[in-house]
């Protein structure tokens, strides 16, 4: 079964598989009691991610599906900056079987997995989500915020909120609403405030607030240097102390979109094979099958 949109323009759905998963597993694990499959193979985060992406498939109704994923061994970033992403803890030891069993259910249910060595699935997205967007719409499901640099006119981003179905959509007009931002804006307030989850420090001192409102009075960064004379002498004090760090915080938060993927348009038409979908959601013992292949 191939999703149609009416002869309409193709429509895309982009899945940042690990935000999925995590979300999914944290979810579902809260009170200590992790599902298992009858083999005793932890079953809860593939449970709860396709809950997640089965909600987002009924509701965008795309005709192509895709799933971008981070690979072990780290990205470009960590050669620039060994600290990169250096505080985050271990997967809990349930969730681990189910990385590449994830992989196996998505490509059973007919959905397309990308990844590129030494790339982030953020790099990914971005790469595919600009090709995309020359001959469709494209929507980005995630919880990661940092994607928003990623929004424009052909390009929305879904950000995960608490509760089943909840999103935030993000398109430009949105974004310029909600956070008097444009979305370039989000890759240098993260240079100037940094980023505490993927462990680099923008400039010392100064925070989201005061990020914030340098952003919204110079545009930028570039904005910011170029009127050093008029900032207080205590915010250029640490600008020019940080100077280094900032440029290349901002090359950390700064997603690659020309990530080496030779992966068209064409390549992500989703096709469901009940049989397929059947097999797999018997092995993990998903009973909402019913719910994605009608």
């Amino acid at each position: 079964m191939v999703n149609q949109s009416n002869g309409e323009t193709p429509s895309v759905l982009m899945v940042d598989g690990m935000a999925l998963l995590f979300r999914a597993f944290f979810a579902t694990s809260w009170g200590g009691a992790v599902k298992k499959n009858r083999e005793g193979v932890p079953v809860n985060a593939v449970h709860g991610f396709l809950r997640i992406l089965g909600d987002a498939v009924r509701r965008i109704k795309p005709t192509h599906l895709v799933c971008c994923w981070d690979l072990a061994g780290g990205s470009f970033r960590a050669e620039h900056f060994p600290e990169y992403k250096g505080n985050r803890p271990e997967a809990p030891d349930d969730l681990i079987p189910q990385f590449e069993l994830i992989k196996t259910v998505t490509e059973s249910f007919g959905i397309l997995n990308v990844s590129a060595e030494g790339y982030e699935a953020d790099d990914c997205i971005g790469t595919l989500a600009r090709r995309f967007a020359q001959q469709s719409e494209v929507f980005i499901l995630t919880g990661d915020h940092d994607l928003l640099q990623l929004v424009d006119e052909r390009i929305s981003v879904m950000i995960m909120k608490k509760g089943a179905g909840n999103y935030a959509v993000y398109t430009p007009a949105f974004l310029l609403e909600e956070r008097n931002l444009t979305a370039a804006q989000i890759i240098d307030l993260k240079g100037l405030m940094g980023d505490t989850s993927d462990n680099y420090p923008g400039v010392r001192g100064i925070g989201e607030k005061t990020a914030l409102k340098l952003i919204q009075e110079f545009a930028s960064i570039d904005g910011i240097l170029s009127n050093m004379e008029n900032l207080p002498a205590a915010v250029r004090k640490k600008i020019e102390a940080d100077l280094d760090m900032l440029h290349l915080s901002r090359s950390l938060a700064t997603i690659n979109c020309e990530a080496p993927l030779n992966v068209e348009l064409s390549h992500c038409t989703w096709i469901v094979d009940r049989d397929r979908v059947t097999a797999i959601c018997e092995k993990v013992e998903f009973k909402d099958a019913l719910r994605w292949i009608g």
